[in-house]
């Protein structure tokens, strides 16, 4: 079973929870934010987009100490998948399971457009589907998705092959105009050091039925179920 997090201004979770139980199949229940624990049997946690508790703090903040939270950050700390997507990925840089910082765009506006991405990795279970160095395509929709971290921090995340996704044009080069935040490097999602927990801008649950003209979130989502499908240390 996938636990997908539900937040006051959670406004993905239905999106994720569909895309998951309606189009793959799997069983995936809502979890809201004040529970204290994941519930049992939980092989995979989806922290969805959204807008939780307003934004009105910096992005995610708030919803970091929600009380679910610590056992989300248990389940990441013993190998368990866990996928942040948007407002999700901003909640694990927050909650420390991810590195770095999501703030404003370049633009100062808010963001709602497909973009293209280039499969950075492909060697860990998260991103199983999927092949390194193919172009995929999905669409974003945020006002805080630059990405950034320190120099030296950011030199480490690259060295390390902490990048999973980069924005890029159509024939998977990074260009100024393909990159729709300023994000550091064109970075669009990351892996933690274990390759367990993945963070991400764009959204693969609205890419995953043709008759809304796109299909290749299911890669994504596939390799998250996939590596759900796995043991959890207890």
């Amino acid at each position: 079973m996938i636990a997908v997090l539900r937040f006051p201004g959670s406004n993905c979770d239905d999106d994720a929870r569909h895309a998951l139980a309606d189009v793959l199949g799997v069983a995936a229940e809502f979890v809201w934010h004040r529970s204290p624990r994941l519930p049992e049997g939980a092989r995979g946690v989806v922290v969805p987009g959204g807008f939780s508790y307003g934004d009105y703090l910096r992005s995610g903040a708030m919803a970091a100490h929600s009380p679910i939270m610590a056992d989300v950050r248990r389940f990441g700390e013993r190998g368990g998948p866990v996928l942040g997507i948007c407002n999700g990925f901003q909640i694990l840089t927050e909650s420390g399971l991810l590195p770095g910082q999501l703030g404003r765009n370049d633009s100062l506006r808010f963001v709602c457009r497909p973009v293209r991405l280039r499969v950075e990795r492909s060697d860990v279970p998260l991103l199983s589907d999927l092949h390194e160095g193919d172009v995929i395509e999905m669409p974003v929709a945020h006002h805080d998705g630059k990405y950034y971290l320190p120099d030296d921090e950011l030199a480490a995340l690259e060295a390390r092959g902490g990048v999973a996704f980069r924005y890029v044009d159509a024939d998977g080069r990074r260009a100024a105009g393909a990159n729709p935040n300023g994000s550091v490097n064109d970075i669009a999602g990351v892996l933690n050091e274990a390759g367990n927990v993945l963070g991400m801008m764009p959204h693969p649950e609205r890419a995953v039925e043709a008759l809304l003209g796109a299909g290749d979130g299911r890669a994504v989502l596939r390799s998250f179920v996939r590596a759900a499908a796995e043991p959890v240390a207890s």
